[in-house]
């Protein structure tokens, strides 16, 4: 039996465990944090997550919240220009509804069931250092990195290439609340996506968390612009106040339907900012033992296409498949390279590309396709499906060629 080490207890590394485990392997994952430790601590992300990603989780009975989460059925996407006015509004369904579950239930529910399904669970935080005893003691035939959070992430070297960004695009800002008003012209569950050209965007985002449903409030503010508000962590209770005084100012309209929002409980808060950045897949430790890196280990994109949490989920899939079709064949430095770059190939570059170009002013030709979405619901449906299969967006978003051709199609 194949003894496959994994670092980190996040959507990837838990689901690659839990299906490797369904698949025969012998697993063991190195977690940071206890299950108890994951419930009680802070929000993590906003995860909301679409219907290819979640296909990857149901493959293997991992989807226990398909009847407590909120059902997303679209996207309601809005364009504030000048700031405070909505200049633009693009109701875009979805062809099958998506969902965000708090990653502190779902994580902590993952690894509680990973050690029931007979995987081994060593609760420590780790080292370089310690992977490189883990690898030269030849325990594990494979030993992966996804812990994307952690200072393992720099033993992965940046790949310039891909990575245009040196400086964080965004300041983030997260706020779980209870109270948020449905949204009077898409009532039903909806992530909203509010932009604010020059100063960033708000997004809303129903999910489910340790009280029940809820909404997540997600500010992303241009660092240096008036929005960018979020320097230093702040009180829950700051944090939420500051939301929706920028909101109030920004995006009245989200304003308006927060009379009496209140945080779901007293760690329901994440801020922070970090650079986008793509990192080789292999590295090499000291001793000269290979690690795979995966998810936001190597391709760290900025959540303002809320694509983090399916990325994990997808290349968890990726993986698993190649690490299952490798058989008994050695996992050398040359598998490790293929099965990245197959994953970029499939998934990795299409939504790096994309998350990319939103970080950057609208161009002309995108501007053009939103415009025609708010008059055409096939441009809308089109357009709100793509945060499912991000590679559709290269036939029609990415190019202004492109987007002619089949705006003139529609």
């Amino acid at each position: 039996m194949r003894k496959i080490l994994i670092i980190g207890a996040g959507q990837s590394g838990l689901q690659l465990g839990l299906s490797l485990l369904a698949e025969g392997y012998q697993v063991t994952l190195m977690s940071a944090r206890t299950p108890e430790e994951i419930r009680g601590g802070w929000v993590m992300s906003t995860q909301a997550m679409f219907h290819q990603a979640l296909q990857t989780e149901r493959a293997y009975g991992l989807n226990f919240w398909d009847g407590e989460a909120p059902a997303i059925a679209g996207l309601h996407v809005s364009l504030s220009a000048p700031p405070g006015q909505r200049a633009l509004s693009v109701i875009a369904p979805l062809d099958d509804p998506g969902q965000s579950t708090d990653q502190r239930v779902k994580m902590a529910a993952w690894l509680e069931l990973f050690e029931e399904r007979g995987g081994t669970v060593h609760y420590q935080g780790v080292t370089t250092a310690d992977l490189d005893g883990l690898t030269r003691l030849g325990r594990y035939d494979l030993t992966v990195v996804a812990a994307g959070k952690s200072d393992l992430v720099g033993v992965f070297d940046r790949d310039p290439a891909r990575s245009p960004y040196t400086v964080p695009q965004r300041a983030l800002a997260v706020s779980y609340v209870h109270g948020l008003a449905p949204d009077p012209r898409f009532p039903a569950p909806s992530v909203g996506f509010n932009a604010v050209p020059g100063l960033g965007e708000l997004f809303v985002i129903p999910g489910l968390t340790r009280s029940g449903p809820c909404d997540i409030l997600f500010w992303e503010a241009v660092p240096g612009g008036p929005a960018d508000r979020w320097q230093d962590r702040l009180d829950p209770a700051e944090q939420l106040k500051l939301t929706l005084d920028l909101a109030q100012h920004y995006t009245p309209w989200v304003y308006d339907r927060c009379a009496e929002v209140e945080l779901t409980d007293a760690r329901a808060t994440l801020s922070g900012r970090y650079t986008p950045t793509v990192r080789r897949p292999v590295a090499e430790l000291p001793s000269g033992g290979l690690i795979l890196g995966m998810a936001d280990v190597v391709i760290s994109n900025d959540p303002i296409t809320g694509q983090g949490s399916n990325t994990a989920a997808k290349c968890a899939a990726a993986y698993l498949e190649a690490i299952v079709r490798h058989g008994d064949q050695p996992f050398d430095r040359a598998w490790m390279e293929r099965t990245f770059e197959d994953f970029w190939a499939r998934a990795g570059s299409s939504v790096t590309n994309w998350t990319n170009a939103m970080l950057a002013p609208l161009p002309e030709h995108v501007q053009q396709i939103l415009g025609t979405a708010a008059a055409n619901p096939t441009v809308a449906r089109r357009f709100a499906n793509g945060f499912s299969d991000p590679s559709d967006f290269d036939d029609w978003l990415m190019d202004p060629g492109k987007t002619a051709t089949y705006l003139a199609s529609v």
